[in-house]
């Protein structure tokens, strides 16, 4: 909003101190990563004492884990905290007319609602349970159906992709050099040609809209979704590109959720993971750095860096009350919204192959569940009795069963992550 007022007295000539640092995106990015730092350590605390009072605590079951029952009681939904320090500092200092911009906020209210909901059906069960002086355990505790949050994240899917694939202001530039480009030239849709003037030099790129994204460890980096159906069916590319992005939508989402289980784990996770993302989506939006890493070259990615720095900041201020021992849960309201934000803004980048790479310990964690649930199925079905591969699942709760402080496991996931995000990173040149 602030962007637009001092665009608009710029335009008629209305002077204000200051007003001109607004067209700097550096400037903006600046501003979004502190006002949602202060958002999250000033105004987080007020919110808890809301949540105290509210009786809004986390009811915590008996897995036999160390130190469970300390989190009793602990509030729960803060992630309503981590949503307003995203979207504040958006509004303020961002661009609203940016489709990037407009797509980031659908996503995080839409993830951040159905974990809201799922959140309040879960505490609502609880009071029930006291109330009536019966266990929790036996209430319907399990927030939302499983089935409303996957339906409600399909459709987020469904919009995401359309969105990327049919609005107008989504284009992705790549430069005519030789015959190398001609597969992905071939397989667009209006290919359009634009004259873009790099150090002197007039050069030509295509315009045009494609369903292409990057693939680390080879050549070209590219790859085009077109591919994977045959060429009578190509117009039809866009179907696959959006059941791909429904199902990277939902998948990464959920693994945020499961690996939201020890204090400052997926926060901290998350976080490193914006910083990631925020240098993807700088180099793939400059046009020098995409044309040194031989990378897609994306316009329009500044405003999306604001936006990023907002969700980073709104990370690690976090953690100032979710870090050892934790004083607010960000429950599936904050968790759901995280993953969802970090699945779009890789889809953005159309770096969402390189998802199992940075994003290795949200995989790990959702790996560790599906091996766990199948293995005892089999071997309750074959031999009588169920056995399991992990102590516990997830992973971060096997670590736990072994008796490793779970601060100590969170802090080793994310130096895991940093790695990860180092080595996604390298990939941008390794071919």
């Amino acid at each position: 909003m602030l962007y637009q007022l001092f665009q608009w007295m710029s335009e008629n000539h209305l002077r204000f101190p200051g007003g001109g640092l607004f067209q700097f995106i550096t400037f903006r990015v600046m501003l979004s990563l502190i006002l949602s730092l202060i958002i999250t350590t000033v105004f987080g605390k007020k919110l808890i004492r809301f949540l105290q009072k509210k009786q809004l605590g986390e009811t915590v079951r008996d897995l036999g884990l160390a130190g469970e029952q300390q989190k009793k009681g602990t509030p729960t939904m803060g992630g309503i905290i981590i949503i307003l320090a995203i979207l504040f500092p958006t509004l303020m200092f961002a661009n609203l007319h940016k489709v990037y911009i407009r797509l980031m906020i659908l996503i995080t209210v839409w993830l951040g609602a159905i974990g809201f909901i799922d959140d309040l059906l879960k505490i609502k069960a609880k009071k029930v349970a006291k109330e009536k002086g019966i266990d929790y355990k036996k209430t319907n505790a399990d927030g939302l159906a499983g089935k409303f949050k996957i339906f409600g994240q399909i459709m987020l899917g469904i919009i995401v992709g359309a969105t990327l694939y049919f609005n107008q202001n989504v284009v992705v530039k790549r430069e005519v050099l030789s015959s190398s480009t001609a597969p992905i030239i071939k397989n667009a849709q209006n290919v359009k040609y634009d004259t873009i003037t790099i150090d002197g030099k007039k050069r030509v790129f295509t315009n045009a809209k494609t369903v292409i994204t990057t693939i680390p460890f080879v050549k070209s980096h590219e790859f085009n979704y077109a591919k994977l159906i045959p060429k009578s069916w190509e117009q039809y590319a866009y179907i696959v590109y959006i059941l791909i992005v429904i199902f990277i939508v939902t998948a990464v989402s959920n693994g945020a959720n499961i690996t939201d289980g020890l204090d400052g784990l997926a926060t901290g996770v998350s976080a490193i993971i914006g910083v990631c993302l925020g240098i993807f989506a700088y180099v793939s939006g400059n046009i020098k750095f995409a044309e040194y890493l031989n990378i897609m070259y994306i316009p329009n990615l500044g405003e999306l860096s604001i936006f990023i720095a907002a969700f980073v900041g709104a990370c690690i201020g976090f953690l100032w009350y979710n870090s050892y021992p934790a004083q607010v849960f960000m429950g599936d309201t904050g968790s759901l919204a995280l993953g969802g934000i970090i699945a779009a803004l890789a889809i953005i980048v159309r770096k969402e192959l390189l998802i199992p790479i940075f994003c290795s310990v949200f995989l790990i964690e959702n790996l560790s569940v599906m091996i766990q649930v199948s293995y005892f199925k089999y071997t309750k079905k074959k031999f009588g009795e169920g056995r399991r591969v992990f102590l516990m699942s997830p992973l971060h709760h096997h670590y736990q069963k072994k008796g490793f402080h779970e601060s100590k496991i969170a802090v080793r996931f994310w130096i895991v992550t940093i790695l990860s995000v180092a080595l996604a990173i390298v990939t941008l040149k390794l071919r």
